[in-house]
């Protein structure tokens, strides 16, 4: 592990310890010693053998050599101790998780998952970051470590990646279909992004492309497909495309004409706040919900700077600024002045 990486490993450890166990707990366990490099390979053979199970195959010595990377007296000691310790068990070459093996896979995925979120959102690490450090922290954390993890987060579905963060020993949900899949003329959403190998990850972030945006299909090439997202167009390389996972648009989404986000907005134009966008989560989220701009709510922009960032908005009465990375998680659509009371609430 590089340098850099290992100072946001330190850094996220702290964080965490910080919010959630000021004297106990994530780091306090690190200072004595954290968990050793053999409970790491152990736990990483779990998540294999449940990965390997949901896939309708039975892991073999050779894809947890392939997966662990471990030679093979090393690899039969890790096995040798998860069957001691009632994890696993084998038969004909094949191995098998036992219903405690389960558990505490299906608790990995989730813990994994939880400090994804919290990373991405909270410690604000690059999402091109978070997968390699908590594949560190994730060893640490107990069940009720994560249970309050969840809670304090405001128990959130997906992680930053669109993969599902189960409750305490439920499975995971497909995550879609390969948007390579789409035709021209088709909407969806934006599923999963499959964040292995580490370049087409980069190149897809690069992109702005997350998990939870709607999009809709211009064209396809033989080099690439033509996205319009949320309210751009993108051009999707087909080299990168296939670890990018999309589901039908529900129908409730489906009417996207004449939405914009709210930081370009016209000045002394109004807008009904139709949603905020599924990629702004944790603080941030929280914070704009907090100062009031909810679905169906009335906006307009009222003032804004030389420079145009930050902007002052008028909503439920009240004056607000906005940077524009905040102002652009919120989607509204251009409204006429009216006579109601959500609009005299705007012009107040």
């Amino acid at each position: 592990m590089t340098g850099p990486m290992i100072g946001w490993v330190v850094v996220a450890m702290v964080l965490v310890a910080a919010a959630l166990w000021p004297r106990h707990g994530v780091l306090a366990r690190a200072r004595r010693g954290g968990a050793s490099r053999q409970q790491e390979r152990g736990d990483n053979a779990l998540k294999h053998l449940l990965q390997e199970a949901q896939a309708g195959r039975a892991g073999s010595f050779a894809s947890l050599k392939g997966t662990l990377g471990l030679g093979d007296q090393a690899l039969l000691r890790v096995m040798e101790g998860l069957r001691a310790g009632g994890f696993t068990a084998s038969e004909g070459g094949r191995f098998r998780l036992t219903p405690l093996g389960e558990q505490r896979a299906r608790h990995l995925v989730r813990a994994h998952r939880l400090l994804e979120r919290y990373l991405a959102d909270e410690a604000r690490l690059p999402l091109t970051d978070v997968h390699r450090v908590a594949e560190r922290l994730e060893h640490r954390l107990s069940e009720a470590e994560a249970d309050r993890l969840s809670a304090s987060l405001g128990h959130p579905e997906r992680d930053p990646h669109g993969d599902p963060i189960p409750w305490a020993g439920e499975g995971s949900e497909d995550p879609g279909t390969p948007i390579t899949a789409w035709q021209p003329g088709q909407d969806g959403r934006i599923a999963h992004l499959e964040d292995e190998p580490t370049a087409t990850f980069r190149a897809l972030v690069a992109l702005g492309l997350q998990p939870g945006q709607a999009f809709h299909v211009i064209d396809a090439t033989a080099d690439a497909l033509h996205l319009h997202v949320e309210d751009r167009d993108v051009t999707l390389p087909l080299e990168h495309a296939g670890n990018v996972f999309a589901q039908p648009l529900e129908a409730a989404a489906q009417e996207t004409t004449g939405l914009l986000r709210l930081s370009t907005l016209p000045p002394g134009q109004d807008g009904e706040i139709v949603s905020l966008s599924p990629t702004c989560q944790g603080f941030t989220r929280r914070r704009l919900l907090d100062l009031g701009f909810t679905p169906g709510t009335r906006v307009r922009p009222v003032l804004e700077t030389f420079a145009g960032d930050p902007r002052a908005f008028r909503v439920r009465g009240t004056t607000i600024a906005l940077r524009r990375d905040q102002s652009s998680a919120v989607i509204v659509r251009r409204t006429t002045t009216g006579t109601g009371p959500i609009a005299r609430e705007a012009q107040a």
